[in-house]
């Protein structure tokens, strides 16, 4: 089972997330960094996961205040050797290629200079256009969905519900089971809507659990339910998992 860490970003300070609550969202504080400077929780968090991935939530560009564009293209060199999953709440395909550009220009180094690869993920509560995953696997992007759920139902514009649920044509090789009201809620992971999602997917697709891991045992249960991931934060920064896999 891969821990993969989740940042979140809002106001300039990685932040810790309350059910999807994001009024309630404030800087972080963890043992695992002095501050909540993104710089330095990013390397501390993947370095307590044993991760290779690391996804990001720009909660600024998803809320239409601003980005994290700076920080992100600092990220990416101080963290080369890492696969950055960012949802930065794309509505469409065009949006992403505008947030990537920014993130481009916004970098100071050398061009040589090795930078993390950059994964786009659209998740429902924004995505407006479903074409946008296919045109970014076109891309050579290896897009990612996120399924964004809120008290059992999908977030997601009426008339794109069934096309995002239905598993067929809109879903790309990996999905994110994401079900907010359990992101920082020690709840416990909802398995329940993991398993019917994972149930539904083609032949090939990845689903990926995210939100109420507690500790070892709620990891156990995910891999059981077969999670082969899931998006972790609050057990990593509070000392409730360890390295191991």
């Amino acid at each position: 089972m891969l821990v993969i860490p989740v940042l979140d970003l809002l106001g300039g300070h990685a932040v810790r997330a309350v059910r999807g609550r994001r009024d309630d969202y404030r800087p972080i504080r963890s043992p695992l960094a002095a501050t909540s400077d993104p710089l330095l929780l990013a390397p501390a968090l993947a370095a307590a996961s044993a991760a290779s991935t690391l996804y990001v939530a720009d909660l600024d560009a998803i809320l239409a205040r601003g980005d994290h564009a700076r920080t992100l293209a600092a990220l990416r060199v101080a963290m080369p050797d890492i696969e950055i999953w960012l949802d930065a709440g794309f509505a469409d395909y065009d949006s992403m290629r505008a947030t990537f550009a920014r993130i481009d220009e916004a970098a100071t180094c050398s061009e040589s200079a090795p930078r993390a690869r950059l994964v786009p993920v659209f998740g429902t509560e924004s995505l407006r256009d479903p074409n946008a995953l296919e045109a970014a696997l076109a891309d050579g992007l290896a897009p990612i969905l996120s399924l964004d759920y809120r008290a059992g139902q999908l977030v997601a514009p009426a008339a794109c519900v069934s096309e995002f649920e239905r598993g067929t044509g809109s879903w790309p090789a990996r999905v994110i089971a994401m079900t907010l009201d359990q992101v920082g809620s020690y709840a416990g992971p909802d398995l329940d809507t993991f398993q019917r999602l994972r149930d539904a997917a083609p032949i090939g697709t990845t689903v990926i659990g995210a939100g109420g891991i507690r500790d070892r045992r709620d990891l156990a249960a995910a891999a059981q339910s077969g999670a082969p991931a899931w998006l972790i934060a609050s057990a990593l920064h509070d000392g409730r998992l360890d390295a191991e896999r």
